[in-house]
Formats: C-alpha cells, sequence, structure tokens
C-alpha cells in the first residue's frame, strides 16, 4: 500500500475517532508534522511509513500542558498507537509497532527521552518545529490564551529581575523554551530549520519590547544582542 493511502486512511480514522478540542494539537497539525518530516527525511534511510504513523499519532493521547501528567502523555500515546494500529488497522506491519512506538515516545520535550532511531530523530524534529516560526507563535499565544495566562510582566517582560517563570507568563516560554529548541534538534536538516525560524521569534520579540518601551518602529537592539547568538550558533 502506498505512504498516500496509510495517510488518508489515518487521517480518516483520526477525523472519525479521535475527539480532540486542542486546535493546537488537531490533524492540521498532524498533517504539518508529516510534511516538516518528510522535508528532513529526504535522501536519508529513514522508514517513511514509520516516520507518517509516528507522525499522525504521536499527540493521540495529549495531556493539557498544565496536567501534572503532561511528562507522561507521549509514553501513554505509544501505548494507545499499538492499541489502534492491532485494532483499526490490522493489515498493518506489525514488525514496524516498536520503531512507531518509539517514535511516538521520544517525540515530547517534556518526557526527556532521547531518540535512539532516525525515525525517531525525525519526528522529534519535525514536531518541535512546529513551536518556532509563525505557526508556533501563532500556537504559543493560543495555547496560553486557552490557559488563561497573561502575555507578559508588563514591569519586566524578559525577568532580568525575577525568576522566568512560563506557567505564570507567555513571554516567558521563549526563554525557558523555545530560544533553545535548536541546540536540541537531532538532524542537520532540524537544525538549519530551526536557525531560521527561532530568528523569527527573536525578531519578534525585540519587536515587543520595543514597543513596549514605547518605540513603534525599531527593534530592541538588546533583544538582538542577548539572544541571536543563542538562537544561531550552528
Amino acid at each position: 500500500m502506498s505512504l498516500e493511502s496509510w495517510q488518508s486512511r489515518f487521517e480518516h480514522w483520526l477525523h472519525q475517532s479521535w475527539p480532540q478540542d486542542d486546535k493546537a494539537h488537531d490533524v492540521a497539525h498532524l498533517k504539518r508534522v508529516w510534511y516538516t518530516a518528510r522535508r528532513i527525511m529526504r535522501d536519508t534511510d529513514a522508514n517513511p511509513l514509520v516516520v507518517l504513523t509516528a507522525c499522525y499519532f504521536h499527540d493521540v493521547v495529549n495531556l493539557p500542558k498544565n496536567h501534572p501528567e503532561r511528562h507522561l502523555a507521549s509514553s501513554k500515546a505509544a501505548v494507545e498507537t499499538r492499541r489502534i494500529l492491532q485494532h483499526e488497522f490490522p493489515d498493518f506491519p506489525t514488525a514496524l509497532y516498536d520503531a512507531v512506538a518509539h517514535a511516538v515516545q521520544a517525540h515530547s520535550f517534556s518526557a526527556g527521552i532521547t531518540p535512539q532511531t532516525l525515525e525517531a530523530k525525525i519526528v522529534q524534529d519535525a514536531d518541535r518545529l512546529e513551536s518556532l516560526g509563525a505557526i508556533g507563535l501563532a500556537r504559543v499565544f493560543y495555547t496560553s490564551g486557552a490557559l488563561g495566562r497573561p502575555l507578559f510582566d508588563s514591569s519586566d517582560p524578559l525577568g532580568k529581575e525575577r525568576e522566568l517563570d512560563d506557567s505564570r507568563w507567555t513571554l516567558d516560554h521563549f526563554q525557558k523554551k523555545l530560544f533553545t529548541l535548536p541546540d536540541t534538534m537531532q538532524t542537520p536538516e532540524g537544525k538549519r530549520l530551526a536557525q531560521h525560524n527561532s530568528h523569527f521569534l527573536v525578531t519578534f520579540v525585540a519587536k515587543l519590547c520595543a514597543e513596549l518601551q514605547g518605540d513603534l518602529c525599531q527593534l530592541d537592539e538588546s533583544v538582538l544582542r542577548d539572544f541571536t547568538p543563542r538562537a544561531l550558533k550552528y
């Protein structure tokens, strides 16, 4: 069966059987992760069916960012993915179960699991790239809005005189996680894309900080100076 046929079947099942109110982790997100993974996978020996399947089921168990078991979500998703493949897609090759499950389990940032296979590295990179660039910017504010978090601490937006806390302030998440993502990428193409898209986020923060100081036309040069080297060190 072709990859396109598997993709169509997976999407049909998800639309019919996967109730998901989190629009930052919906079927459109899964599809984008697959397209990014497909780009990263070019000219590699990765098994495309493993990558495709892990991309489409990596969030099949998706706990809210503030859930106490958030770090266990990807392990639960790996177990659920096996169950779904066994019962809903009995013609899926059983020999690929372990590889798919590992890629699903290792994708999560909060789980802190090191990917051991090329397929898992590709899926992890592709999913993390969804947190960068324009899509990442939209998703972080969507998620924070859903959680009721304020945008930033107006008196100290960059947390220079306080401890960073992204469970309280949305902008803190850029320093706590997003600006660190290029250092975590597992593949050369993933790193290259992360460099480019994290630069976009640094520029956004520089523009935001300038506006908070009353300058609507420039960028805050101190933000570019302090954060661009971190985001573009490769």
